[in-house]
This record gives C-alpha cells, structure tokens and sequence, in this order.
C-alpha cells in the first residue's frame, strides 16, 4: 500500500551492532534493524577513509535493494576503520588477537575513521560522511591490557578499545566533533543528514 503523504519515510538501520542500535535509539524515532550482508573485506591500496565510507554505503544500498519499493525508506549505514601508522585495524575476534591489538596501540594516537550513510530510496541519492576521532592510548602493562580484556570481552570492536565501557580506562585522550562517534554511529551528522533529507526529528505531537 503507498505511503500516506504526510507520513514519514520508514527508518531503517543497516547493521548488526547492538551498539549501533543503542545510539539510535537516542533520537526517540521508530525505527527497524536489518542486517545488510555484504562482504567487509578491505580492498588492496584501500585507504581507511575509503573503506569506512565504501562499507557504510555498501551496507545502506543492500538493505535499500530488498525493500519494497513503493514504501519510501532513509536506510542508515555505517562502518567503522581504526588505524595507526597508516595500518589498519579490523575487530580482533579473538582474546589474543585483541591483546596484540592493544598492545601494538599503547602509547600511539589512533585514528578512528566512523563512516556514515543515508541512503534515501524515494531519490535514490545517498549523503555520505567520515567523521574522525583521534584517540591517545595509554602506556599501560600487559598485564593490565589483559585484565580489562577479559573483563570487557571487546572482540567485536574495531581496535578493542570499547570506550563507552571499561576501554575508556585505556585512554588518555579523546578528540572528536561528535562524541558518538567513536561508539560507531555519529549521531550529530545523522541528525543533520535526516533533518536534510526532511525527517522530522522534532515534530511537535
């Protein structure tokens, strides 16, 4: 059945991440979660920025592709590259892959890059954005990267430091325009994105 005019397009959130669907869940709009399946491997040469913002649009073009096309829908995807040195890092999966991880980063400035795409299916146009967050670690023992490791299990975050839990214990510094972005989904330029694409955030009820 087509969309009522006055009604908003759907909100749909392309990905996995418990930690992305946390974040959303601030701006108190509905929304839906379907998980894009797409294949996350880095291309040889890929910049960070280039893979991070190639896998949020990535992620946001699956889902949007099995929709139905007579419902509109702003579909929401995001990917998140760390990196030092020029190096990148993926999500460990493994205790002892994220304690080489932690252990290589200590003392380093570490660049997050947290892409983020809306992709608008009524247009078929996508706004795309990198927001980059610079994180100094702390010269911490091994022994005490191992302890917070097995107190946080972060083998699903990309650089395994999980900074809205116990990781923030590893940090020295944080900089960064938007303070969800290093959580993986950047909530003050997804906010400009919607209010772009002419989603009503504030609507008054």
């Amino acid at each position: 059945m087509p969309d009522s005019p006055n009604r908003p397009p759907r909100l749909i959130l392309a990905s996995s991440s418990p930690y992305r669907r946390e974040l959303l869940e601030r701006l108190r709009v509905p929304f839906e979660v379907v998980v894009p399946a797409i294949d996350e491997t880095p291309f040889e040469g890929e910049t960070p920025e280039a893979t991070a913002l190639r896998l949020a649009e990535a992620k946001a073009r699956a889902v949007a592709g099995g929709l139905d096309s007579s419902e509109p829908a702003l579909v929401i995807g995001s990917d998140q590259v760390a990196t030092y040195d020029g190096l990148q890092i993926g999500k460990p999966g493994t205790h002892e892959k994220a304690l080489a991880q932690l252990q290589a980063m200590r003392g380093r400035e570490v660049l997050f890059h947290s892409a983020l795409c809306l992709f608008d299916s009524r247009s078929g146009t996508a706004q795309s954005i990198d927001v980059i967050t610079r994180v100094r670690l702390r010269n911490l023992p091994d022994a005490a990267l191992d302890a917070y490791l097995r107190a946080e299990t972060p083998y699903d975050v990309a650089g395994s430091a999980k900074s809205e839990g116990l990781g923030i214990t590893l940090l020295e510094a944080i900089h960064s325009d938007d303070p969800t972005a290093l959580v993986g989904l950047p909530l003050i330029a997804l906010s400009s994105m919607l209010l772009a694409a002419g989603y009503p955030l504030l609507e008054t009820k």
